[in-house]
């Protein structure tokens, strides 16, 4: 079947260990305050592509990767399209080629068979968790956050390697939430790394370009100094 993607990135370096072919998918349900990537929302836009012709872009970059390095997808929301991916996935696997899913996990479905078979088919999930509150991710990114967190778990119940990421945005959740967060980490069996991600307002033109007021411009981004607290919270759980 065919996808729709965004753009692609061809030497990607924080997107997954190594050196990443990166492929931005577009659709995405969530309206997150401080997407950087707003131009991916509409599924119905983008790019029209095979599995076949992605793969083929995708591998002649292949020398660059080294033994660590490989293709990620990220968005707007993988999950999305799901069934494209899980296509492409399989001709990847016979490759032999190291893959990485950057999600959000909205919209999570233990029920749907190919959200879950993608999950099962790739190599590391990137599963960025943007708030333990679900009350205030609600004001953050529109939904609430049970499923993804049912994401997370079903991960560490399928032993599915997994990078956390989480986004420090200054003043918008305090010391005993990030401990919950921290908490709720430290129970999942399958977590290889955290990455405590700083808020930035790089995604600002994006917004203005479209005709859309920037929902956080009352916030400066994050400073070394609150990833530093941050990061002192998480390695009272030894979690970093």
């Amino acid at each position: 079947m065919d996808g729709f993607i965004h753009s692609t990135e061809s030497f990607g370096a924080a997107d997954g260990p190594g050196i990443r072919f990166v492929v931005f998918m577009q659709g995405c349900k969530m309206r997150c305050k401080f997407c950087h990537n707003p131009d991916t929302w509409d599924i119905s836009s983008g790019i029209r592509i095979t599995p076949d012709q992605l793969l083929n872009r995708a591998v002649r970059y292949r020398d660059f990767w080294g033994d660590d390095g490989g293709i990620t997808f990220s968005g707007g929301e993988p999950m999305l399209q799901s069934e494209f991916i899980c296509q492409f996935l399989e001709l990847a696997n016979n490759l032999d080629i190291h893959t990485a899913i950057d999600t959000a996990a909205q919209p999570f479905d233990p029920y749907n068979s190919y959200i879950t078979r993608m999950l099962d088919l790739c190599s590391l999930v990137l599963l960025d968790i943007k708030h333990i509150d679900s009350n205030k991710h609600i004001q953050l990114c529109g939904y609430d956050n049970k499923n993804i967190l049912e994401c997370a778990e079903y991960l560490s119940y399928k032993n599915i390697p997994v990078y956390i990421r989480h986004v420090v945005i200054p003043g918008f959740e305090s010391d005993s939430e990030l401990t919950r967060l921290a908490e709720f980490i430290k129970c999942l069996k399958n977590v290889n790394k955290i990455e405590l991600l700083p808020y930035h307002t790089m995604g600002k033109h994006k917004w203005e370009s479209l005709g859309l007021k920037y929902q956080l411009e009352d916030i400066p981004p994050a400073s070394q100094s609150d990833i530093k607290h941050a990061e002192m919270i998480f390695r009272k759980l030894d979690l970093l």
